[in-house]
Parts: C-alpha cells; sequence; structure tokens
C-alpha cells in the first residue's frame, strides 16, 4: 500500500533506531499481518506485510506481529514492557491515520508517557462521502488530534528530549 512521504518518514524512523541502538535501549519491531478474509493488503507471506530493510530488526531485536490495528490488542507488548520496566515509548510508523493512532491512543491509555516523532510517520489520503482528503492534510489531522495523548514531536525532538 502506498504511502505518501514514506521514504523520507523511512530515513527519519532510522535515525531514530539508529539512535536507540546505539543507546542499547529495547526496540519493538511492529509487523501488521492480515487475518480478515476480506483483506487485500497485508496478507500472510507476502511481500506487503515485511518490514521495510532500512528499518530491519538485528538479532535480537524483538518483532512484535499484531493482527489489530492497535499493537496491544491480543499480542505480547505489554507485557514484554512491562518486563523491561519500560515506562514511557517512543512511536514511528505507518501509517498514521489508522495503526500509529490506535497504538498511541491505547499506549496513553495504559499510563505510558508517548513521546511520537510525527515526522518519521507516514500515511495516504483518504475518501469519505466522495470528497477525497489530502495525505497531507490526514496526517496533520491526525497528529494534532493524537497531541491530547502524549507529545507529537520532529525525530530530531525526540532524540534532544531523551538526551536530557
Amino acid at each position: 500500500m502506498e504511502l505518501q512521504g514514506s521514504p523520507e518518514a523511512a530515513v527519519r524512523a532510522r535515525g531514530l533506531l539508529d539512535f536507540f541502538r546505539m543507546s542499547a535501549w529495547p526496540t519493538f519491531h511492529i509487523q501488521h499481518v492480515s487475518i480478515s478474509p476480506e483483506a487485500t493488503f497485508f496478507l500472510p507471506e507476502t511481500e506487503g506485510v515485511q518490514i521495510h530493510a532500512s528499518i530491519a530488526p538485528l538479532p535480537g531485536e524483538a518483532v512484535i506481529v499484531k493482527h489489530f490495528p492497535n499493537s496491544f490488542r491480543e499480542t505480547p507488548l505489554l507485557q514484554r514492557l512491562q518486563a523491561l520496566s519500560v515506562d514511557r515509548l517512543v512511536l514511528c510508523g505507518s501509517m498514521t491515520h489508522m495503526y500509529v493512532d490506535a497504538t498511541m491512543r491505547a499506549a496513553a491509555d495504559l499510563g505510558f508517557p508517548v513521546l511520537l516523532a510525527g515526522d518519521a510517520c507516514a500515511t495516504r489520503s483518504l475518501v469519505y462521502s466522495k470528497i477525497v482528503i489530502p495525505a497531507d492534510h490526514v496526517h496533520a489531522a491526525f497528529l494534532a488530534a493524537l497531541m491530547s495523548y502524549g507529545q507529537v514531536l520532529t525525530s530530531d525532538e525526540v532524540v534532544l528530549q531523551l538526551q536530557r
């Protein structure tokens, strides 16, 4: 599924991943695999479910497979975070309007302070009632709404905040 701004978001996500690796902090790669019989994308054992090579997990890095937009739903993510005594989260990824949104709201509801690197996320245009909402408007609207659930920053601002 093509997303607007994906290559640029991947570069910024890689920068965050490199920072976490250099800091020896835990990282969790979330992989969406659809189990819905109506799904046309993110199908098991297809290219669409693969984690992009630029942010591919290294040996030993956790990969959490999810089947719903919320990365906590029916996955071991919460238990893994609790086992490591993680007390705040940094999020980035695709699709801002779906997976990032659902996961950030759930994380905040679970009590995690969340830093969202908005420039390390991408989304696509949406259609509602024959009205096409451009991807950059979708992205901005969801980031604006997510400010109620945590901090929405650039990837550079996230790194600066974590260095304090």
